[in-house]
């Protein structure tokens, strides 16, 4: 991971292997090593993969589900400097995971992150690798991202003729790009296709913030777009800023054409510039200026002011301010990367960010997207097909010990005849020995973040009566605030619970002693 980052009918009726292409990093001096917790596998092939069954025992082609009522459109946008490589990050494997080659039920983009992005007519690569260092720092290409992936939606898109399904993924600051694509979605609507020279056009619409931008931003979406709902906007650890300027675009802390909204966060991150960006509610005033389903939206307010706030137009704009976007943020032991993934090779089979991947691809089946996976692909992570359809199950309690510890003798002598490639393990299995492997720190890796440390910051974030509080302070590698655990709870994935049992590891945010988590699988 760079410094930067912030069909076919199934077949198979086997317990299913578990394996993962993605490697442990255990140099970090603040958590303990996999290897002083016994019985965690010390071997893997090159592959990273312990079982691959043969096309008689199981069918390569097979998706889960086998079909869907809707097609779908999946995006997703890889984090800063994050694209297919030797340390793929989480956005990679699940795209890794999606059918491709049928577009009548399914259509996919991939997105490489913020500070890959190079200018087409910049040939010379000292240039290149300029635009890609300043786009990285500043992320002065984020509206090229946005309309990249508002021009693949437009294209595309069929959500009145065929009712598509659109899901939209993302880590770090491409978790950013997707909450804003769907921001910009939400204010501006979508263009029909081939409308390629207005998309310039609505992007600076949408960025407006001033109330004459609002009204032209109605006037626009009523005169050439149709409106769309995002059915899953699910996100690894959403960044706060993008840049050393940040600049809040509009509807990427709420939006009510949002279905679904699905967050992993890490607790061990504390670099001053990676505050997670949380969903958040409106405020009672914002609720009292919502307009009815259906209606169009209005500009006034209930008492006289000269300015309004962003939050106040946000509110003012949304229609049907009854819908209510479902949202699950849970938070996962480990750094920004160790949520993310990418912070470790591809060919290890263990580490921390394994398991929000499962928990995201398990929440794609839980809210029936209809998003189509290869089933085999599930088994790489260690997830078995048959627990996720035609109905997902409800998870078995979690391991301490593999019962493969507990193991006699004589089975062990007969387990050490079998080839290795043909061992499966159960996902609980896999919880475990994730759950104790390194974190990836870059407070310890690399000494320069802490230049940003000693500047002041200011933290933004709603109080238990949902009010926003600013605060200025010097951030010196604190651990992340938890707002509202007195009044909404903290929903902390049962993994850490382990990792606390096992490790006696304590996560870096600041969770109340009054506060009794909220154990989630």
């Amino acid at each position: 991971m760079k410094p930067m980052s912030p069909g076919g009918t199934l077949a198979a009726t086997m317990e299913s292997p578990r394996q993962s292409p993605i490697t442990s990093d255990f140099s970090s001096t603040a958590h303990t090593d996999v290897d002083e917790y016994p019985g965690v596998p010390k071997t893997t092939s090159p592959t990273g993969i312990h079982f691959r069954p043969t096309r008689s025992e199981y069918d390569i082609e097979a998706t889960v589900p086998p079909e869907n009522k809707h097609r779908t459109l999946v995006l997703c946008f890889d984090g800063t400097g994050d694209q297919f490589d030797d340390d793929n990050s989480n956005v990679v494997n699940l795209f890794t995971m999606l059918k491709k080659d049928e577009p009548s039920r399914q259509l996919v983009y991939y997105q490489a992150g913020i500070g890959t992005y190079t200018i087409p007519q910049v040939a010379r690569p000292l240039v290149a690798k300029l635009h890609r260092t300043i786009d990285a720092m500043l992320g002065n290409h984020l509206n090229a991202h946005v309309m990249g992936g508002y021009e693949f939606l437009m294209q595309n898109c069929k959500y009145y003729e065929h009712g598509d399904k659109i899901c939209l993924f993302g880590f770090s600051r491409g978790a950013y790009t997707a909450r804003a694509l769907a921001g910009m979605i939400h204010k501006v609507g979508l263009l029909p296709r081939c409308n390629h020279q207005q998309v310039p056009f609505a992007y600076k619409m949408y960025s407006r913030e001033d109330e004459e931008g609002w009204r032209q931003s109605t006037a626009f979406k009523r005169a050439f777009s149709i409106d769309v709902d995002i059915e899953l906007l699910g996100v690894w650890d959403t960044v706060s800023s993008v840049g050393f300027i940040p600049k809040r675009l509009p509807f990427t802390r709420s939006n009510t054409n949002v279905r679904y909204f699905r967050h992993a966060i890490a607790l061990d991150e504390h670099r001053a510039r990676f505050q997670p960006n949380f969903w958040n509610r409106p405020t009672a005033e914002q609720l009292q200026l919502g307009v009815k389903a259906g209606e169009m939206p209005k500009s006034h307010r209930r008492t006289p002011s000269k300015h309004k706030s962003q939050h106040e137009l946000e509110r003012e704009y949304t229609e049907g301010g009854d819908c209510q976007t479902q949202i699950e943020e849970v938070w996962f032991a480990g750094c920004h990367c160790d949520v993310g993934g990418g912070s470790v090779s591809n060919n290890t089979p263990y580490s921390l960010a394994r398991i929000p991947l499962r928990w995201m691809i398990r929440q794609c089946f839980l809210l029936d997207t209809g998003i189509l996976f290869h089933a085999e692909m599930l088994r790489l992570v260690g997830m078995d097909h048959t627990t996720l359809y035609p109905r997902v199950l409800p998870r078995p309690p979690p391991l301490l010990q593999s019962p493969r510890a507990s193991t006699s003798s004589a089975e062990k002598t007969t387990r050490s005849l079998v080839p290795a490639e043909c061992e499966f393990r159960s996902e609980e299995e896999e919880d475990l020995f994730d759950a104790v492997t390194g974190t990836y720190d870059q407070l310890q890796k690399a000494k320069w973040w802490w230049l940003l440390e000693i500047l002041p910051q200011q933290l933004q974030f709603q109080d238990k009566a949902d009010l926003w509080v600013k605060k200025l302070e010097v951030h010196m590698g604190r651990g992340r605030h938890i707002p509202r655990q007195s009044t909404h709870g903290v929903k902390i994935h049962r993994t850490v619970k382990m990792r606390m049992e096992m490790l006696g590891y304590k996560p870096l945010a600041h969770l109340k002693p009054t506060t009794e988590p909220i154990w989630v699988d």
